[in-house]
C-alpha cells in the first residue's frame, strides 16, 4: 500500500518557493523568512526572524497586495492533494474551528467578534489531511478565515438562511473547495458537533462523500411503531453490542485516564428540520447512527465521555463499527494542531497594522504548525522516535543541545531531542511524566535559540578577527 511522506519544514520551504507573488525576489523573500522561522518557530515575529533587515523586508512583502492569504496556501493546498491522492489507503480529513485572538491590537479592531463577543480575531477554519494509517499530516487541504458578521437585527429566518456570511457555512464552503476524492481514493471528511447542521448532512450525501459527524441534535426520525421518535433516545435505548478501552485526555472538567466504553449502532432516516436555517430539502436522509459511551467512571469524572456519531457508511458488525468509531478517535490530532498555531508558532502575537497584512503570514504560520506537529509525533511514534533528529531539526540545533545534555556531541534520535528540549524546558524527563507539552517545549526551544544564536555570533567572530587582536581582546 503507498504511503505519502509525512509534511516536514523542507517541504515547506520547497511548497512557499512555488507561489506566484508577481516577482522572483518576493518569493526568494518568502522562502528566506519560511527557513528563519523554521529554526525558531516560538516568539514574536521580530524574534523569529532573528533580524532586524529580515523582519523589515518580511513586513513589506506580507503588506504587497500581491502576496495575500490564498497566494501563500496555493502550492502548499496544491501539494497537500497530491499527497492524499499519493495515499491508496484511508485519508481523513479532520475539519474544525478555532478562535485567533487578536483583541490586544487596536489597528485590527475591524476584525469580527469571537468568543461570547468580548474580544476580535478570526474564526480559522481548518481541513487537515491525515494519513489515517500512520498518523501522519499530510497537511492543509483548505483553510477559511472567517470575519463574524452580526446578524441583522429582526431578521426573519430567510434572510438568515440566505445570508453568506453565517457560521455554519464553513464546513459547507471547506469540502466544496476540497472537491471530490479522486476515483479509487478513500477520503472521509471527520467533524465535531458544529457540522450537525441539515444543510452539510444532505451535501455530503448527496456528493457520496463519506463522514463521521458528532450529533449534537436530537433530531427527529422516521420510525414504523410505537420505538422512541427521537435520534438520541432511540441511540440510548439500545443495548452495547461491542466495548473497548479509550485514552482519554485531560481537561478541566475530567483527569486524564483509560476509559472503558460500550458501543451500539442502527440505521436512521433523519427528517428533514420543519423550520429551514439552511438551504436544503424536505426528503429524509437515511445515515447510520453510533453511540459510544462510558462505563464505570472515575467519580471525579463530571461528564462520562458519550459520542452519538453519524456516517454514511454502513455498518455490518462489530469490526465496522469500531473503524468508524476509530476515525472519530484521530480528531483530537486537529486540536494538537490548533496547539501548534497558538503555542508552538505564537500566531496570536502577530502585530500588523492590517488585515491584509496578517493574514498572509497566518497562512504561513499555519503551514509550519504542519511541519511542527509531525516533528512532536514523531518522538511519539515507536519507529519515528528512533530516527535521526538531523531528519527534521537542523544539525546545529541537535549539536548544540546533545552538548548542553550530555556534555558531548553525540547523534539524538527524535526522541532523544525532544526529551532533551523538554528537560531545557522545565520537563523532569520521568517515566510517569510522559513527553513534553507545548508550551515545555516552548519554553526549551527559546533557550535553545539563544544558545543558537550565541554559537552563531561566537563562529562569526573567530572567523573576522584579524590575526593582529590579542588573545585577551578575542575573549
Amino acid at each position: 500500500m503507498a504511503r505519502a511522506a509525512a509534511f516536514t519544514f523542507e517541504d515547506a520551504a520547497e511548497e512557499m518557493a512555488q507561489c506566484r507573488l508577481g516577482n522572483r525576489a518576493r518569493t526568494k523573500r518568502l522562502v528566506d523568512s519560511v527557513q528563519r522561522i523554521s529554526k525558531h518557530p516560538g516568539g514574536s515575529l521580530p524574534e523569529k526572524l532573528a533580524d532586524p533587515a529580515a523582519y523589515l523586508a518580511t513586513l513589506r512583502l506580507v503588506n504587497n497586495p500581491a502576496t495575500t492569504h490564498q497566494a501563500i496556501l496555493e502550492p502548499h493546498i496544491h501539494a497537500t492533494k497530491q499527497r492524499m491522492a499519493a495515499v491508496d489507503g484511508l485519508v481523513l480529513i479532520l475539519h474544525d474551528t478555532t478562535a485567533l485572538d487578536y483583541s490586544n491590537q487596536k489597528t485590527l479592531a475591524s476584525m469580527g467578534q469571537i468568543g461570547n463577543g468580548g474580544g476580535h480575531g478570526y474564526e480559522c477554519h481548518n481541513s487537515l489531511a491525515v494519513d489515517a494509517q500512520t498518523g501522519d499530516l499530510l497537511g492543509l487541504a483548505c483553510q477559511i478565515l472567517h470575519n463574524r458578521v452580526d446578524k441583522p437585527e429582526g431578521a426573519g429566518v430567510k434572510a438568515s438562511r440566505e445570508r453568506e456570511s453565517r457560521e455554519s457555512l464553513l464546513w459547507l464552503n471547506a469540502v466544496k473547495a476540497i472537491g471530490p476524492a479522486p476515483e479509487g481514493r478513500h477520503y472521509v471528511d471527520v467533524c465535531d458537533r458544529g457540522a450537525d447542521t441539515f444543510e452539510f448532512l444532505e451535501h455530503e450525501c448527496k456528493h457520496n462523500r463519506h463522514f463521521v459527524i458528532r450529533s449534537t441534535y436530537s433530531r427527529a426520525l422516521e420510525v414504523a411503531g410505537d420505538g422512541p421518535h427521537l435520534l438520541h433516545d432511540l441511540l440510548r435505548s439500545l443495548e452495547a453490542q461491542i466495548g473497548w478501552e479509550v485514552k482519554v485526555s485531560a481537561n478541566k472538567k475530567q483527569p486524564a485516564r483509560l476509559a472503558k466504553v460500550l458501543c451500539s449502532w442502527t440505521q436512521v432516516k433523519i427528517k428533514a428540520p420543519h423550520v429551514r436555517k439552511g438551504n436544503h430539502g424536505r426528503k429524509s436522509l437515511s445515515v447510520w447512527a453510533i453511540r459510544v459511551w462510558e462505563v464505570e467512571a472515575p467519580p471525579d469524572v463530571e461528564e462520562p465521555l458519550e459520542w452519538m456519531l453519524l456516517t454514511d457508511e454502513p455498518i455490518n458488525d462489530p469490526g465496522e463499527a469500531r473503524e468508524r468509531v476509530g476515525r472519530y478517535e484521530k480528531r483530537p490530532k486537529v486540536e494538537d494542531y490548533h496547539k501548534a498555531q497558538k503555542t508552538g508558532l505564537e500566531i496570536e502575537r502577530l502585530q500588523l497594522q492590517s488585515q491584509a497584512g496578517v493574514q498572509p503570514l497566518i497562512g504561513l504560520l499555519s503551514v509550519l504548525a504542519v511541519g511542527l506537529v509531525n516533528v512532536r509525533q514523531a518522538a511519539r511514534d515507536p519507529e519515528k522516535a528512533e530516527k535521526p533528529a538531523t531528519d527534521y531539526i537542523d544539525p546545529l540545533w541537535v549539536l548544540l543541545l546533545s552538548v548542553w545534555r550530555y556534555r558531548e556531541a553525540r547523534p539524538l534520535t527524535v526522541r532523544e531531542y525532544t526529551l532533551a528540549l523538554g528537560r531545557l524546558g522545565g520537563h523532569l524527563n520521568r517515566k510517569c511524566d510522559g513527553l513534553p507539552g507545548w508550551i515545555t517545549l516552548w519554553r526549551g526551544a527559546m533557550k535553545l535559540h539563544a544558545m543558537v544564536d550565541y554559537e552563531l555570533a561566537r563562529r562569526a567572530a573567530a572567523t573576522s578577527t584579524s590575526p593582529g587582536v590579542s588573545v585577551a581582546a578575542r575573549k
